[in-house]
């Protein structure tokens, strides 16, 4: 049972909530995931390239940041992308020591195919739900994000 003893109604709640998150996230990540698989790429190359995408020039250490991982465990993914030419390094003009990265013209069309598939999933779920949903849907999500 949930540690502050919340009633039995609304700990079966809570659960379903759980639940709708892991299989929304499954479902959100499954189109995504096979065209990923089919270059032996992973979900986390998938959040590189989406990240690197939205953050033109970002340093390997801003990329860390947003991603929330360690050095190591970015370390292997993103050399894998660099070296099947989908993310580049440059040296930073104030500080050749640093590097910022983005995405080269083959990355940006495969992070296009992969996010494409997200956006269509969400604008077809928003449409179905309403602006009310979607709107609260968002609000949990930066929320849950906290």
């Amino acid at each position: 049972m949930y540690v502050n003893m919340v009633d039995v109604k609304r700990e079966a709640s809570l659960r379903e909530s759980i639940e709708s998150l892991y299989f929304g996230y499954r479902a959100f990540t499954a189109g995504p995931d096979r065209i990923l698989a089919a270059r032996g790429l992973g979900r986390v190359h998938h959040r590189i390239l989406y990240f690197v995408g939205r953050n033109e020039d970002c340093s390997v250490s801003g990329l860390l940041d947003v991603l929330a991982v360690t050095k190591q465990a970015l370390h292997a993914p993103l050399r894998q992308l660099m070296e099947m030419g989908l993310v580049e390094s440059r040296a930073a003009p104030d500080d050749r020591r640093r590097k910022r990265l983005r995405l080269t013209v083959a990355g940006e069309r495969l992070e296009a195919k992969l996010t494409a598939t997200q956006l269509k999933l969400l604008d077809e779920v928003f449409a179905e739900v309403g602006p009310t949903a979607e709107r609260g849907w968002k609000r949990a999500m930066q929320r849950l994000a906290k």
